[in-house]
């Protein structure tokens, strides 16, 4: 006779088995009315939950409602959605007004605001850091803002942030090479070079995720990578891991400024947990690069680590400042939807189901990773680095 063991792994950040599959009645939350409304920022086509999430709300008792035409963009019919079980409603002040929580992809936008209702759980993406309107908008609103960026764990890590930064990284060398051409205002140089012409130079501002993602692909189209971080132990670790043609430097404002001559293309991809980027390459630096140098400032969500850029759209995503070509799209993983959707969903809905069976509260305080996350609750800011 054979045997067969399932074994669950899981931490005190994660869904336990209890919570994530049993029925309404073992738990001691209300079942909750969840809203996933169609993002309306410039070229953006996430959708913040698929079908395969709608179902699992409904297994554990909940009730989802969809705007119609959310998942388009990522390839989600609404009757895909309605065959999960999902309802679908024709208009965001419909999916506002019946939710108790909203799950997005990018933080509300203006437009957005009036809808949000006292009380109302919204859980996304929303870099409080770099914006005080948005921050004074939720404050308003006495909404319970839960945001994916700061939800940390233990070690440190952050596991709604980190899919979307691993897009994102791999992206910043995609858009630089295209920009680095010569018809996009950029040198007019191949990332991989040819034998006997030199290939580019290519410096990641931060070893994390985005930049050890932007090393591995620059580095796969053959450039001369230079990557900087001020943690040691993060630089042999990267030394280890990374191609050969990747060199580690620590980080010192006078190393940064040996390099800016030489670089073809320069990626930000500094981050503090739930703060605003340092400038690390400042206006005046720009006078010793050579025209047609392209900057990607992935950082620019939370501020910018490059002073000369502000954010820009998939609509708009370049602009010049004394001959250097800066590309600071601040959703760059919205290009990439069916992607960027599906890995940030299976990342997202386990920590969406444990507010909506133990409500925010119980939630909160039951895991110390979601609340960490808890940015603004019921006019109050709880955050030091937002306020």
């Amino acid at each position: 006779m054979a045997f067969c063991i399932f074994v669950v792994y899981y931490t005190s950040s994660m869904v336990t088995a209890s919570e994530y599959f049993v029925g309404r009645s073992f738990l001691n939350a209300k079942a909750m009315v969840i809203g996933v409304p169609k993002e309306i920022k410039s070229q953006e086509f996430r959708v913040g939950l698929t079908p395969a999430g709608v179902q699992a709300f409904l297994s554990a008792g909940h009730s989802v409602y969809v705007q119609q035409g959310a998942g388009l963009g990522s390839g989600f019919l609404d009757a895909d959605y309605e065959k999960a079980g999902g309802h679908i409603l024709s208009d965001a002040s419909s999916i506002y007004a019946k939710a108790d929580m909203i799950i997005k992809v990018k933080e509300p936008l203006p437009s957005e605001y009036t809808l949000i209702k006292p009380n109302q759980i919204l859980f996304t993406y929303f870099h409080f850091a770099a914006s005080q309107s948005l921050t004074d908008a939720m404050v308003k609103s006495h909404a319970i803002c839960i945001a994916y960026e700061t939800v940390e764990l233990a070690d440190r890590s952050l596991p709604l942030l980190t899919p979307m930064s691993e897009v994102a990284g791999r992206l910043a060398i995609q858009y630089g090479a295209y920009y680095l051409g010569k018809p996009q205002g950029g040198k007019g140089k191949l990332m991989g070079g040819v034998p006997g012409v030199k290939p580019a130079k290519v410096l990641i501002l931060g070893g994390g995720v985005v930049g050890t993602q932007a090393a591995k692909m620059a580095a796969g189209l053959g450039a001369q990578v230079v990557i900087f971080d001020t943690n040691l132990a993060r630089l042999r670790y990267l030394t280890d891991v990374l191609p050969a043609n990747v060199q580690t430097e620590y980080s010192t404002q006078h190393a940064i400024e040996a390099h800016l001559s030489s670089a073809d293309l320069i990626v930000g991809a500094v981050l503090l947990h739930g703060a605003k980027a340092p400038h690390l390459i400042k206006k005046e630096h720009l006078l010793a690069m050579e025209p047609g140098t392209v900057l990607v400032d992935v950082a620019v969500d939370q501020g910018g680590c490059i002073e000369t850029c502000h954010p820009t759209t998939h609509d708009k995503p370049v602009f010049e400042v004394d001959g250097i070509l800066h590309y600071c799209v601040a959703n760059m993983p919205g290009a990439v939807p069916q992607t960027s959707t599906m890995a940030l969903t299976q990342a997202t809905l386990p920590y969406a189901l444990q507010i909506a069976n133990l409500g925010w509260e119980k939630a909160c305080d039951q895991h110390e990773a979601l609340k960490k996350g808890l940015s603004i609750s019921q006019g109050k800011i709880l955050k030091a680095e937002i306020a």
